[in-house]
């Protein structure tokens, strides 16, 4: 019996153990494998999701992006709903990625045992908590995640440890720098191993800047193309958000592969604003 959906979301594959028949389900490791695969060769594209109902999670990997980042920093997902999100991504073959409220054992390590295939990780001022974060979402001899094999990301302990522990230790780690003190240290920042991606959180950064939500100042697209810059030549991949097709183009001509675009909650917003006006024009 063989199932497949994009990117090998859903692979099930039977093997004989014994007199018994087991059904290996091979999920989000292949979509880690066709991500970096993707990213290391041209831009991705996914959305920061508010939203608790894993329809909508279902739907933009249907649509064809990329990734989604499930929001524990500003959102309102749980580790009580966490997991569902994450299993309508593994449906569509979209990759899960987890942004956790904090740099701790607990945040970071829950949303890896639930499943998710990368964490995104708010609030990095320097390389030591660079370096923390990152071992906290690596089992050794990379990390010292806590270590628990009865877990959704080890299928409740069906998954043979050994490839548990080597094939989490492939999971992305996406540290976002967001402020002035952290891009003083940046080359510190990026010196520590085991980065995937820089993301630029451009919306806290103009605050750090003095000058709020301007996110087209031009002492901000400083300080962002002096971030693109550092980490193309660190052959880091870089992050960003961005909230209009102007940015994202503008971006991705930068070389930001790493597009975030928007919020599940706005694009839903603009798309019933767009088709209301549309029908007040057709009225008249």
């Amino acid at each position: 019996m063989t199932g497949r959906i994009r990117y090998g979301a859903t692979v099930m594959e039977p093997w004989r153990n014994g007199r018994k028949e087991v059904f290996r389900m091979e999920m989000t490791a292949k979509v880690i494998r066709d991500f970096k695969d993707k990213i290391s060769k041209g831009p991705v594209l996914g959305p920061f999701c508010k939203t608790l109902d894993p329809s909508f999670i279902e739907i933009l990997g249907y649509s064809g992006f990329d990734f989604c980042i499930l929001d524990m920093e500003h959102g309102p997902a749980a580790s009580s709903n966490l997991s569902d999100l994450i299993r309508a991504c593994n449906v569509t073959g979209i990759l899960p990625v987890v942004r956790v409220p904090e740099i701790s054992e607990q945040a970071i390590g829950k949303a890896l045992d639930l499943g998710a295939g990368a964490v995104q990780i708010p609030q990095i001022t320097n390389a030591l908590q660079a370096k923390k974060a990152i071992e906290l979402a690596r089992f050794y001899p990379k990390g010292e995640r806590g270590v628990c094999r009865f877990v959704r990301a080890a299928h409740y302990s069906a998954m043979p440890r050994e490839e548990y522990f080597e094939s989490s230790n492939e999971i992305l780690v996406t540290l976002q720098i967001e402020g002035v003190e952290a891009i003083h240290n940046l080359e510190e920042i990026m010196e520590v191993e085991g980065i995937d991606i820089i993301f630029i959180g451009p919306y806290d950064l103009s605050q750090s800047l003095g000058v709020p939500g301007q996110i087209d100042h031009p002492k901000v697209l400083e300080y962002m193309n002096a971030i693109v810059d550092m980490g193309m030549r660190r052959n880091i991949q870089i992050g960003t958000f961005v909230d209009t097709r102007q940015g994202m183009n503008k971006w991705i001509a930068q070389g930001v592969r790493y597009v975030s675009y928007s919020v599940d909650v706005g694009i839903f917003m603009d798309a019933c604003k767009e088709l209301v006006g549309d029908f007040e024009a057709a009225k008249n």
